[in-house]
């Protein structure tokens, strides 16, 4: 069977190749109606398939968006990919996902080979842009839209949650059910001071602590974020003499890790031990207990990151939407922190 062209298409419409790629491509110019509804019923009745290839070579621009994240193994970033993926979606694009495992030189090749494949544009998780990945960005004049976290080497166009409220809401809770104090599950040394969100968890931990008037000296705890790691970190601090009354952890994956290893060493969360996390991964519900935590609207995020890296004047000097989109934390309580 021959193949199915756009002239076919007008044939069967009674109109214009022209017309009939500003309905396939929903522009550059206005479609009547009525016009529009008849081309959609040639394509449908004739089976065409527009020639993707063809229309990326003639832009120099596909309909593909690049997402990179640290890890999507890690179930906050695997959640954070989905919404994004919708979004994307219901404004007929596609995601490519590269996971840069926080190592600066992978998140460069995925730059590299999303910019070369000539993406829509860049939704970039980044643990850490170094100035290589930001030189990159500079050179290709990429759209690109920092989520989640806003790193110093790129002064780009961020959508992020308000980190630092919502680790004082989680503290301030936990400080309230009457715990001498709360200490902290951070990041590692090499998270980053600024923009990392990990690093505004720590600073609202310290904030809240400040404002009751407690000391935090010795009570911050370096942990990876993922759940294995602090596990190990929780049952070396749990079988400590000074086991804290309450612990804030920076992600829910350091909670989840840090409730295995209280179960392992038979102490009762929250009788002996209460625990706050951050994300509100769909596992928290699940957790043993139900683990108290912060929320974000990711749905809501990813939409916002998808509409801003899809908007012609995104990088047009005078047009620019809001640099900096923060979306409110709320805080979700569960059984974890003491709470019936």
């Amino acid at each position: 069977m021959a193949k199915v062209t756009r002239d076919d298409v007008a044939r069967l419409a009674g109109t214009s190749t022209a017309v009939v790629s500003y309905v396939i491509n929903n522009g550059p110019r206005p479609v009547a109606p009525a016009t529009r509804e008849r081309v959609l019923a040639a394509i449908k009745e004739l089976g065409y398939r527009p020639d993707r290839v063809a229309q990326a070579m003639a832009s120099r621009r596909t309909d593909l968006i690049g997402l990179i994240v640290p890890d999507a193994r890690q179930p906050f970033f695997a959640e954070m990919a989905h919404a994004v993926e919708w979004a994307a979606s219901e404004r007929g694009k596609m995601v490519l996902v590269g996971n840069s495992d926080y190592v600066g030189e992978r998140e460069v090749h995925y730059l590299r080979a999303f910019l070369g494949m000539r993406v829509s544009g860049l939704i970039l998780v980044s643990h850490a842009l170094n100035d290589m990945a930001a030189a990159e960005i500079e050179a290709w004049d990429a759209r690109v839209v920092l989520l989640h976290e806003r790193p110093e080497a790129i002064d780009d166009v961020a959508v992020v949650t308000d980190d630092l409220g919502g680790a004082q809401l989680a503290v301030r809770h936990l400080l309230e059910h009457g715990y001498e104090y709360v200490a902290c599950m951070g990041g590692t040394a090499e998270t980053p001071s600024v923009g990392d969100p990990v690093s505004d968890h720590v600073e609202g931990w310290k904030r809240a602590m400040k404002e009751a008037g407690i000391s935090t000296e010795g009570r911050l705890f370096e942990a990876p974020y993922n759940r294995y790691d602090a596990y190990r970190v929780g049952l070396e601090l749990l079988s400590g003499p000074q086991r804290p009354p309450a612990i804030f952890c920076s992600t829910d994956d350091q909670a989840i890790g840090l409730l295995r290893a209280a179960r392992e060493l038979r102490i009762d969360v929250p009788g002996e031990l209460a625990v706050a996390g951050f994300d509100d991964i769909k596992e928290a519900d699940l957790a043993d207990p139900p683990l108290t935590t912060v929320a974000s609207d990711r749905s809501a995020m990813a939409r916002e990151a998808v509409d801003l890296v899809l908007d012609d004047g995104l990088r047009v000097a005078g047009s620019r939407r809001e640099r900096l989109k923060v979306f409110p934390s709320r805080l979700v309580v569960r059984q974890s922190c003491g709470c019936e």
